[in-house]
């Protein structure tokens, strides 16, 4: 497909999930409390949208998941949090 075809079937759904994250942002900026590491990492994750290089996708996926081998002795939790706080 052209840039233009491309455009044309994306960009609306595309703005609608920017705005959304724009959002959830100022929702955070007046937010009391301090962050934890999903904040962090969600950060870095939108480092790696305004890199110019292929597989943005893979890299947001990678810099919000657990890249350990060995496993944990037992669960803190019984749901994921979507990202990793073992990267800090």
């Amino acid at each position: 497909m052209t840039r233009q075809q491309l455009l044309d079937l994306y960009f609306m759904d595309a703005r609608s999930k920017l705005i959304d994250l724009a959002a959830f942002m100022d929702r955070l900026d007046r937010g009391e409390g301090e962050a934890d590491f999903r904040l962090k990492a969600f950060r870095q994750a939108l480092k790696e949208l305004d890199r110019k290089e292929p597989q943005r996708a893979k890299r947001v996926l990678l810099s919000l998941s657990d890249h350990t081998t060995k496993p944990i002795a037992k669960a803190t939790t019984k749901a994921a949090s979507g990202a990793c706080s073992r990267l800090e």
